[in-house]
C-alpha cells in the first residue's frame, strides 16, 4: 500500500514543486521592476495520507474516485499584505496559460459561518510524466497574513475538538476572525504609508550591503601580497 501511495502522490508532489517555483517567480518579477509585489510569499504541500483517508471517509468519497473528487490533495497558499492584493493576484492567475481554472470560491466577500476568509481557486495543472501528460487538480488559496494566522489557529483547534468546538471557543474564534479582518481594513487605509516605509527600509538595507562590500574590497586591496 505504501508503494502504491508513493506512486499515486508523485505527480501531486511534482505539481506543487513546479507551481511553487512559478508562483514565487511572479514575486521576483515585481521586485525586478521595482514595483509593489502583491505576493508576500508562497507555500505548498501535498495532503498527508491519513488526512486524505479521513476526508474521503467524511465526504463519502471512494478511494477509486479521490483523483477526480478531492480537489485539495495538492495545495498552495499565496500570502498577501493587503486585501486589495488578493484581487490583483487572482487577476494575474487568470491570465496564465499554463493551467486551467475550473472553480472559484470567494470566502472573503462571503465568509464562512466560522469566520473563515480566503479566496480559493481550483485548477487543472498538466504534469509531464514518463507515461505522458497527467492533469492534476490543485487548490490555490489566496489570503492575507492576518487571514492565514486565524485559519492556522482554527485548523489546529479543529483537530483538537474534532470539529465540535465548545460554544465559548467558537464565539471567541468568530470575534478573532472579525478582529483579523478589521486589522486588514486598517492596514489598507494606511497602505501608502506602509509601502513608502518599506521602500525606504529596503533602500537603506541595500545601501548598508553596498558599504560592506566596498569596505571588504578596500581591505582586500590593502592586504599585503604573499609574494
Amino acid at each position: 500500500m505504501s508503494k502504491d501511495w508513493d506512486l499515486f502522490l508523485a505527480p501531486y508532489k511534482q505539481a506543487v514543486d513546479e507551481l511553487k517555483v512559478k508562483l514565487k517567480g511572479m514575486r521576483t518579477q515585481f521586485e525586478m521592476q521595482g514595483t509593489h509585489s502583491p505576493i508576500e510569499f508562497v507555500t505548498g504541500r501535498v495532503k498527508p495520507i491519513p488526512s486524505i483517508l479521513d476526508k474521503a471517509a467524511k465526504k463519502n468519497i471512494s478511494l477509486d474516485n479521490i483523483e477526480e473528487e478531492m480537489q485539495d490533495i495538492a495545495g498552495l497558499r499565496m500570502m498577501c499584505q493587503f486585501v486589495d492584493d488578493i484581487k490583483r493576484v487572482v487577476e494575474i492567475l487568470k491570465m496564465r496559460k499554463d493551467f486551467e481554472i475550473i472553480e472559484e470560491r470567494d470566502y472573503i466577500s462571503q465568509k464562512k459561518e466560522s469566520g473563515y476568509r480566503s479566496y480559493h481557486l481550483v485548477i487543472k495543472y498538466p504534469v509531464q510524466t514518463i507515461n505522458g501528460e497527467k492533469k492534476i487538480l490543485v487548490e490555490i488559496q489566496v489570503r492575507t497574513l492576518a487571514m492565514n494566522f486565524w485559519a492556522t489557529i482554527e485548523h489546529s483547534l479543529n483537530y483538537k475538538y474534532k470539529g465540535r468546538f465548545p460554544q465559548e471557543i467558537e464565539n471567541r474564534l468568530q470575534r478573532a476572525a472579525e478582529a483579523a479582518f478589521q486589522l486588514d481594513e486598517e492596514m489598507s487605509k494606511i497602505r501608502g504609508e506602509i509601502q513608502e516605509a518599506q521602500v525606504i527600509f529596503s533602500r537603506k538595507a541595500e545601501g548598508n550591503d553596498s558599504d560592506k562590500v566596498k569596505l571588504q574590497s578596500e581591505g582586500d586591496a590593502s592586504a599585503p601580497s604573499d609574494c
